[in-house]
Formats: structure tokens, sequence, C-alpha cells
């Protein structure tokens, strides 16, 4: 059963700093691509950034570029999502998901919400100002 499991979420003040984890366990395919979305109230849920498995690159989405990054620990199977320069436009519920690619497939853009197979409960992200 696959199971993936965020955490790290909680309330940061304008311009502060969160690391979200994502432990992801139970898949039996070698390659994949972890991909971060978030949504926010009233809002469809949108990418964020995604990272692959096969070489380890990994895609954001202009409105994070240059404040996320996202970086793995495959020993741990867990995906992390740093968080700097945080804004109160970034709250939202954070989720990581889990789509199986092929063994030479790579990460040029971000893949739709529709991709991606397995997901997280999501962790609550609050941006004070």
């Amino acid at each position: 059963e696959v199971q993936i499991v965020e955490s790290g979420g909680g309330l940061v003040q304008d311009g502060g700093s969160l690391r979200l984890s994502c432990a992801a366990s139970g898949f039996t395919f070698d390659y994949y691509a972890i991909g971060w979305f978030r949504q926010a109230p009233g809002k469809v849920r949108e990418g964020v950034a995604c990272i692959s498995s096969n070489d380890g690159n990994t895609v954001y989405s202009d409105s994070v570029k240059d404040r996320f990054t996202s970086s793995s620990d495959n020993a741990k199977s867990t995906v992390y999502l740093q968080m700097n320069s945080l804004k109160t436009r970034d709250t939202a519920v954070y989720y990581c998901a889990v789509d199986k690619i092929g063994p030479r497939s790579s990460i040029v853009a971000m893949p739709p919400v529709s991709r991606f197979t397995y997901w997280g409960q999501g962790t609550q992200v609050t941006v004070s100002s």
C-alpha cells in the first residue's frame, strides 16, 4: 500500500522559512516523480515543485522559483521542500504526490495535478503579515 505523509507545516511570519517533509513508501516502481502542490481556500490546486528520481532534476513554478528548494534523501525515501522568504500568498495546504515515470524520463516542466496518482493528506502552511 502506497503511503505518503507530509509534515512540517505551521504558522510563520512573512519573510520566514519552513521545511516540509514528504515520506513516501509502499510503491513498487523504481522510477517516479514527486510533486509538491498547494491549494489555498477557494482556489484550484497548483503545482509548486517536482523532482525526478531518475536524475534529480527539479522544476519549480514561477511563483516560488528562487525561494523554494526541493531535495531528496533516497535512503530515507523522503523529499523536502525548503521554503524561504515566505509571503502571505504562500498560505495554503501543501500536498505531496507521487507519479510513476519511465526509466528514461525526466522532468522538464511542472506536471499537471491530474498526472499524479498517489497523494498525501496535506499539511497546512500559514504565513501571517
